[in-house]
């Protein structure tokens, strides 16, 4: 039996899973309610490339959200939750954050993508990148003090990192983000050293069946975050795994992706999203 494709809940918008990660997925998003496309913002003394997305028609500045990318890059999917997050009236933007090391569409497969290019990526280079992001978007119809993020897999840990950062972050979701690790010269601390170090409140969201994060890193996490008193809470989806909101793969969990959703939009309106 051929398995139906999940269709977004958002009015006008529809989209079918690919058969690949690195492939893109397909969707209809209405011209008449948002404008979207590519940029490229300075930082560090290059262009970055980056996509972003906004609501037409709205007056006055807009809620900004960063969103990080999966390990695959920015392809259509994390396009499309830019746009998503544009029907919901922010200004979404996702920059390509592995511009200076390589193009993840180069690696057939995830270890050779993760050996080759993720790893070569540094975090300090990453969070000094999203500085520059969130300047760009506060001259480009942002507003500055209404500074959210949001981030997928490999861009789950890398919010975690940045709400320890940027003190002028309000809010963070981290989807399915690794929160341990062996520490590296390019990732010399993973979430769990930075818990007592969060600026804005972080909501994680994460999968009871993930193979890559066990239950156990998660539980080493919140307790963490109990003893730094941080603003912070993790949800674990029981019947979900890893990357259980990627629409196009094997993995997505639609419940689970549905209510990781409107948890989200509700974090940002509670903690941000109100002037």
């Amino acid at each position: 039996m051929k398995e139906e494709q999940p269709t977004s809940k958002l009015p006008g918008l529809t989209f079918a899973p690919a058969a690949s990660p690195l492939a893109s997925t397909v969707l209809h998003t209405p011209d008449d309610a948002i404008l979207a496309g590519e940029t490229s913002i300075p930082t560090q003394g290059e262009n970055m490339p980056a996509y972003h997305a906004r609501p037409k028609n709205v007056e006055g500045s807009l809620p900004i959200v960063l969103v990080v990318q999966e390990i695959f890059g920015v392809h259509e999917h994390i396009r499309d939750i830019c746009r998503r997050l544009a029907l919901e009236g922010y200004l979404a933007i996702a920059p390509e954050l592995y511009f200076r090391q390589g193009d993840p569409n180069d690696f057939a497969d995830i270890p050779t993508l993760f050996s080759e290019l993720v790893s070569k990526v540094p975090d300090a280079q990453v969070l000094a990148d999203l500085d520059h992001v969130a300047n760009w978007a506060a001259r480009n119809g942002g507003d500055a003090h209404r500074l959210m993020m949001t981030g997928f897999c490999w861009g789950g840990r890398i919010t975690w990192l940045y709400a320890a950062h940027n003190p002028q972050l309000k809010a963070a979701v981290a989807w399915y983000g690794k929160l341990v690790g062996e520490k590296s010269l390019n990732s010399p601390r993973h979430p769990v050293d930075i818990a007592i170090n969060l600026n804005a409140p972080v909501l994680g969201l994460y999968g009871g069946q993930d193979t890559g994060i066990s239950l156990e890193s998660v539980e080493t996490m919140r307790h963490a975050l109990r003893a730094a008193n941080a603003n912070a809470d993790i949800i674990v989806y029981p019947e979900a795994g890893h990357a259980f909101n990627a629409d196009y793969r094997p993995s997505y969990h639609a419940d689970s992706a549905r209510d990781g959703w409107q948890r989200m939009l509700a974090w940002f309106e509670r903690f941000a999203a109100k002037k």
